[in-house]
């Protein structure tokens, strides 16, 4: 994944070109190899989906924070009922917010359609309209993670990733903590009942440098 600095102003401008309505194939589950050392990355579970720049864009789904989105936004009172902590999306615009929205329509402006009945928003003014309408609907990160054409091909390519399919109950579990071990665990499973060679240790110090 890019974290280079040039690329983050292309790729939001990419992303936020053209969103609304945008369809995507199907969001998938990504785990990270046990090899990834990379701060960032290491032992973590992201949904991913294809961005309309012809990338991916996607969020961490096991970094919870330790702050609520009512101490992060004291005056708004609607951020209040929000339960969940927000969570860390990413290295990307990592002082701004995004949603992962559980709905079956575009939230608004702004939206990605990484699933039927999933949306990732990046517009302030429709995170806002999320959070007075069906606050505890969504999911609110900071940062999140994005990828050029063919760069998430690559990574999965070189086994710095394990895939599966995304579902909903898995993107908005309570408890994180152990998942990515419960997923790890169970690409294994499922490469060893498959009868699949075990992937090969990634080189990670070509990761997205």
């Amino acid at each position: 994944m890019t974290t280079a600095p040039r690329w983050l102003a292309a790729l939001a401008l990419c992303l936020l070109s053209g969103l609304a309505g945008a369809q995507a194939e199907d969001a998938v589950i990504l785990i990270a190899h046990p090899a990834f050392r990379d701060l960032e990355y290491r032992q973590t579970v992201l949904v991913a989906a294809p961005a309309p720049n012809g990338g991916h864009v996607g969020v961490i789904l096991n970094r919870p924070t330790k702050r609520s989105l009512g101490s992060l936004f004291p005056e708004h009172e609607p951020s209040k009922k929000v339960v969940d902590p927000v969570y860390y999306g990413g290295p990307f615009s990592r002082g701004a917010l995004v949603a992962l929205v559980r709905t079956d329509t575009a939230p608004g402006a702004g939206s990605v359609m990484l699933m039927k009945n999933l949306y990732l928003a990046f517009r302030a003014n429709t995170i806002d309209q999320v959070i007075e309408a069906t606050p505890n609907e969504a999911r609110y990160f900071v940062g999140y993670v994005g990828w050029r054409p063919g760069e998430l091909k690559s990574e999965i390519d070189r086994g710095l990733w394990a895939v599966q399919g995304a579902e909903l109950d898995m993107v908005f579990r309570k408890d994180t903590e152990s998942l990515w071990e419960e997923l790890q665990q169970a690409s294994k499973r499922i490469r060893a009942d498959s009868g699949a060679s075990a992937a090969p240790v990634p080189r990670l110090a070509a990761v997205g440098r």
